[in-house]
This record gives structure tokens, C-alpha cells and sequence, in this order.
């Protein structure tokens, strides 16, 4: 569909706000929310694409630093929204991977049919090169860059809103609403994300936040966790045989589709001083080694490897920042040093729903925003599900969604 530049007719936005009454032609309604967003943040090139119900913008917002900040609107063609959703993706991931997919039944489509506009903002680093992501790339400049989207829409739609993220998105949602006194911000879905842990495992978190440190100091500044390309292989070539040792027999290799459901399913037990987090991993799901690598027995419960590798194949550059992983690390440790939630600040409805496989059942978090005077906080844990499959389970729309 050709940029648009305005909506005609009755459903076109009055200045300053949404349309007011029912819309004589709502799919004009619609388009006109999203030029109204083009028109607030309009820096880059924007991108309409039309559904069924539906319209979506893209829309990279330069501010000419080395890489934009890209918002995602899609707006119902059928009725006005009472409501904005701000989506917040994971760590390396974006909108579209996060949120928008599968592609017929996402959180974000679940979320428009319920009346809400949905917005979703990808960090800077999914469309930066290794080389562009610097040092200052921590959860402080994330939160900047998500406020000033907030406030400029804010501005121009005037309806309330809350924060949706999913694992280091849902970090980020819980820190905007501890900077954010407007009294327009309803709720934060805070989905399978990591508060302060305690005990040992506090322990680990402040070895792993600076274990981060280190390598900024030593000029690294950026993660890849080669999802994407790891998952193709397993989809193009799923016999092919990988060049990761085999554990039963370090001699021989994983398959291509071996090595994709281990880490999926097996992500605690992978290398990297992060991995430890989950409690078994990615996904949910078995796998059982045979006498050969081509032996093995694996699968998935509730995501299938298709959505997996649609997911990763929507990312831009797949890159985490260190220092966002430092600062989330910090978070978990909960020491206060080099950076920390004031859970007391958090004022607005909190729903905080974690997958018993992925983040667990850890609810620190959620107990020192209540201790600090805000009773409107729900934790539950889903059984069953690993870190992702809230966002891509064939079933999450009846077992997690609800609950958000």
C-alpha cells in the first residue's frame, strides 16, 4: 500500500486526539490514527500495510543518532480505541518477532481486538551494526528512548495506556512506570521476567552483572545469541550435521535440528553467563539422546519450530547491548550498584505472569511493589510453558492471555 498522508471523511482525528463518536467509515478512522502517529513522530519513512480488520504502520523514528528507534501501530479498521498498549519486546528481539507473530494469532492482534491501539517499540539496537552500539546502551537509555514516545503520543491521542513487555521489554515496563507519574498509565503486563532474586541466586546475578562490566571494559559492547541463523539451519538442513560437540560423544556433532531443540529446551544448561536464569529453558519441550546424534528424540509442546524461526527470521540485527544486560543483571541482583527499580514508585495495576520453565516462580519482585504501598499487583506462574511460549504457543491464547 503507498505511504498515506491523511484519512478524508468523519473518521479522520480531530487535532490533537481520536476521532470523536462513531466514524462514518471506520477502516478511514483507522488510517487516520496512524497518519496522526506519522504526523507526531514522523521522521523516517513510513510503512502501511492493510490486513483484514486492520492497518499497520512502521515508522523509524530518526533523531540522528546511529540508529532509530522503530514504532509499529496497528489500529482496528472497525471500531475507535479506548486504550493504548505500548509492546515492549525481549532482549535482541523486535515488534514484529515479539508480537506479531504467528502472523493470525499474536498478542498484538489479541490486544486490537479488545479495543486497545497497539504500539510497539523496538529498541535502537535492532536496526544498529555491531559497531554502532556504544557503552551507554543500558536500560536508562531504553527507558529514555521509550518516553520520549510515549510522551509525544500521549500528547496527541490523550487516552490511557499501559506498558505490555515480555522478558527484558517487561524490565523495561516496570522501570517506565516507575519514572512515569501519569495518571493515564492504567496497568503494566510485565510477561515472564526476572525481579530481584535473593539468597545464592542473588549472588550469581551480581557475578553475571559483572562479568558484563568486564567485558565493557574491555571494548565489548554487544551480544549476538545467533538464534536465527541457528534456527534456518535447522529448518533448511535439519540432518546437517553442526559444528557442536555432541555431549554423550564430544568426537561427533549435534544435528542442525539436535542443536536447535537442545538450546530451545536445554537453555540453562548452555554456556554464557546468563543462561542460568531459566529454569530449563526457551521452550518447553523433551529431548533424549540416542546412540547416534541422528538418534536422538526431541520436540516441542507448545511452539512449533516454524513459529521459532519465523520469530527470529523478523529480526533486524538480533544484537542485545552488554550494557543492557548488565543493567537487567543488576536488577536481578538486587544490590542497588550500577542500576535498580524503585519498585516503590510503581503506582500503576501490575500484572506479572511468569512460565514455570522459563523465569519461574520468583515473585520478589512483585512482593516489594506491594511492601511499598500498591495493593494492585497479581502474580501467577503458567505451568508447563518455557520463556517464549507465551508469546508463540499454539495454545497461549487460552492458557496465558487471559490471565494478562
Amino acid at each position: 500500500m503507498a505511504r498515506q498522508h491523511g484519512a478524508a471523511g468523519s473518521g479522520r482525528p480531530a487535532p490533537g486526539g481520536v476521532p470523536a463518536g462513531p466514524p462514518a467509515d471506520p477502516a478511514a478512522a483507522g488510517i487516520g490514527l496512524l497518519t496522526l502517529v506519522e504526523r507526531t513522530l514522523g521522521t523516517g519513512t513510513a510503512v502501511y500495510v492493510p490486513g483484514d480488520g486492520w492497518i499497520r504502520l512502521t515508522l523509524p523514528v530518526e533523531d540522528g543518532g546511529p540508529a532509530p528507534v522503530t514504532v509499529d501501530v496497528v489500529a482496528d479498521t472497525r471500531r475507535t480505541p479506548h486504550g493504548v498498549a505500548y509492546l515492549l519486546p525481549g532482549g535482541g528481539l523486535n515488534f514484529g518477532s515479539s508480537f506479531f507473530t504467528p502472523s493470525d494469532l499474536n498478542l498484538a492482534h489479541r490486544l486490537r481486538r479488545e479495543g486497545l491501539l497497539v504500539v510497539g517499540v523496538t529498541p535502537r539496537e535492532d536496526a544498529a551494526a555491531a559497531g554502532d552500539i556504544g557503552p551507554d546502551w543500558g536500560l536508562a537509555a531504553h527507558r529514555r528512548d521509550l518516553a520520549s514516545v510515549v510522551e509525544a503520543l500521549d500528547g496527541a491521542l490523550g487516552l490511557p495506556y499501559q506498558y505490555v513487555g515480555h522478558s527484558a521489554g517487561a524490565l523495561l515496563a516496570l522501570d517506565a512506570a516507575s519514572h512515569d507519574d501519569s495518571p493515564r498509565l492504567t496497568r503494566v503486563v510485565a510477561l515472564d521476567t526476572t525481579g530481584p532474586y535473593s539468597g545464592d541466586l542473588a549472588v550469581r546475578a551480581a557475578q553475571t552483572r559483572d562479568a558484563y562490566e568486564s567485558r565493557i571494559a574491555r571494548g565489548s559492547y554487544a551480544t549476538d545469541p545467533g538464534l536465527p541463523a541457528l534456527l534456518a539451519r535447522a529448518v533448511t538442513d535439519p540432518g546437517g550435521s553442526s559444528e557442536v560437540p555432541w555431549p554423550p560423544d564430544p568426537g561427533l556433532r549435534f544435528t542442525h535440528a539436535g542443536l536447535a531443540h537442545f538450546a530451545l529446551v536445554r537453555t540453562a544448561l548452555l554456556p554464557g553467563p546468563a543462561n542460568w536464569i531459566y529454569t530449563q529453558g526457551h521452550a518447553a519441550g523433551s529431548y533424549s539422546f540416542g546412540a547416534t546424534p541422528a538418534a536422538d528424540r526431541f520436540g516441542l509442546a507448545h511452539t512449533t519450530l516454524a513459529a521459532w524461526h519465523a520469530a527470529t527470521a523478523a529480526l533486524g540485527s538480533g544484537l542485545i547491548p552488554d550494557a543492557l544486560l548488565r543493567d537487567l543483571a543488576s536488577v536481578w541482583a538486587g544490590d542497588g550498584k550500577t542500576y535498580a527499580i524503585d519498585w516503590e514508585r510503581i503506582t500503576a495495576e501490575v500484572v506479572w505472569v511468569n512460565a514455570e520453565l522459563g523465569r519461574g516462580d520468583h515473585a520478589r519482585g512483585p512482593r516489594l511493589i506491594r511492601a511499598g504501598g500498591n495493593p494492585r499487583v497479581r502474580f501467577a506462574v503458567v505451568p508447563g510453558y518455557g520463556h517464549g511460549d507465551p508469546l508463540w504457543s499454539q495454545t497461549a491464547a487460552a492458557d496465558v492471555w487471559p490471565l494478562l
